[in-house]
C-alpha cells in the first residue's frame, strides 16, 4: 500500500501562516518556521493590547477632565466625586469628549456639580 500523505491540509495550515505573515521582514515573511513564530507572538500581542487599549484610553480621559477641571478651579478627585454625590451618571469618555468639544457645557456642569 504507497505512503499516504496529508498534503492538501498541510499546504493549506502553511499557506495560511504565510498569508497572515505579509509584511513582516526578510525571512519572517517568506520562511514557514519563523513566520509561524512571529504570527504566534503578533497574535499574543493583539490579545495583550486589546486589553491594555482599554487602559490607556481611561488614563487619556483622565488627563483630559483633570485638565478642564484645573482650569474651571476644581480638582478631578473633587469633581468626580460631586458627579456621584448628584448622581449624575456620565462616563469618563463623555466628560473628556466634552470637555474637549463643549469647554462651556463642561464649564456649566462643573458649577452645577460645585452647587
Amino acid at each position: 500500500m504507497p505512503r499516504a500523505t496529508n498534503n492538501v491540509a498541510a499546504r493549506r495550515r502553511r499557506k495560511k501562516i504565510l498569508k497572515a505573515a505579509k509584511g513582516y521582514r526578510l525571512g519572517k515573511s517568506r520562511l514557514y518556521k519563523t513566520a509561524k513564530d512571529q504570527v504566534e507572538k503578533g497574535w499574543l500581542y493583539a490579545y495583550r493590547d486589546r486589553r491594555a487599549k482599554k487602559r490607556t484610553f481611561r488614563r487619556l480621559w483622565i488627563a483630559r477632565i483633570n485638565a478642564a477641571c484645573r482650569l474651571s478651579g476644581i480638582s478631578y478627585s473633587v469633581f468626580i466625586n460631586s458627579l456621584k454625590k448628584a448622581k449624575i451618571d456620565l462616563n469618563r469618555k463623555v466628560l473628556a469628549d466634552m470637555a474637549i468639544h463643549n469647554p462651556a457645557g463642561f464649564e456649566q456642569l462643573v458649577k452645577q456639580v460645585t452647587a
